[in-house]
C-alpha cells in the first residue's frame, strides 16, 4: 500500500492527492494518514505546493464525502425506520424510537457531529451517512465537512513536511490509531447485534 501511494503521488501530483483522497473517504481501508503526510514531504522537497497541495487533499475529502451523503439521503428516513421495524432490524441494531431520537439530536447538533467526526479516523467516512439521513442542508454540510477536512489534511501535511525524510513514522503510529478506531466500532456493533433483543424488550 506503501509503494503504491507513494509511486502514484509522485507521478500524478495535485491530482494524484485530490484522487486519492476522495477514494479514501469512498473506500475507507485507504488511509489519509498515509496519503496527506507523503504529500506533505513532496511539499517540503520542493516538488509540489503547499496550498496546492491542502486545496487538493480538502476538496477530494469532501467530494469523496458526498456519494455516502447522496445514498444515505435517497434511502431516506422512512425506509430506514421501515427497516428498523422488519425482519433485518437485528442487522441495523436500531429501533424506530431509536431512530427518531437520534435524528433528533443530529437535527440540533449535526454541524459538530460532522466536523468533528471528520476529523476522527473511520468514522470520517461514516459521518456522512447521518447527514444524509437527516437531510442535513447541503450548504451546511459541505461547509463543515471543507473546516474538518481542511483542518485534517493540514495537520497530517504539517507532520510530513516537519518530519521530510522521516515522514513515513506518521503513518507507522497513527495508523495503528485508525485499525483501533476501527475495531472499537465493529466490537460495539457486534455487542449490539447480540443484545438487540435484550434491548427491544422482547
Amino acid at each position: 500500500m506503501f509503494k503504491f501511494i507513494t509511486d502514484f503521488l509522485e507521478s500524478a501530483g495535485y491530482l494524484g492527492v485530490f484522487a486519492l483522497m476522495a477514494a479514501e473517504n469512498i473506500f475507507p481501508p485507504l488511509p489519509s494518514e498515509m496519503i496527506m503526510p507523503f504529500a506533505g514531504f513532496v511539499v517540503a522537497r520542493g516538488d509540489l505546493g503547499l496550498a496546492g497541495v491542502l486545496l487538493a487533499g480538502t476538496m477530494g475529502s469532501v467530494v469523496g464525502a458526498l456519494p455516502w451523503y447522496y445514498a444515505a439521503k435517497v434511502y431516506g428516513c422512512q425506509r430506514l425506520r421501515k427497516m428498523a421495524g422488519g425482519r433485518r432490524a437485528r442487522v441495523l441494531t436500531l429501533t424506530e424510537q431509536d431512530i427518531d431520537k437520534s435524528l433528533d439530536s443530529f437535527q440540533k447538533h449535526g454541524g459538530k457531529a460532522v466536523l468533528f467526526g471528520r476529523l476522527v479516523p473511520a468514522v470520517r467516512t461514516l459521518i456522512s451517512a447521518p447527514a444524509g439521513i437527516a437531510e442535513m442542508p447541503m450548504a451546511k454540510f459541505l461547509l463543515y465537512s471543507t473546516i474538518g477536512s481542511l483542518v485534517w489534511t493540514g495537520a497530517l501535511t504539517a507532520t510530513g513536511f516537519l518530519l521530510e525524510d522521516k515522514y513515513e513514522d506518521v503513518s507507522r503510529y497513527i495508523d495503528p490509531v485508525s485499525k483501533a478506531v476501527f475495531g472499537i466500532l465493529l466490537a460495539w456493533y457486534l455487542y449490539r447485534v447480540a443484545t438487540y433483543k435484550k434491548r427491544r424488550g422482547s
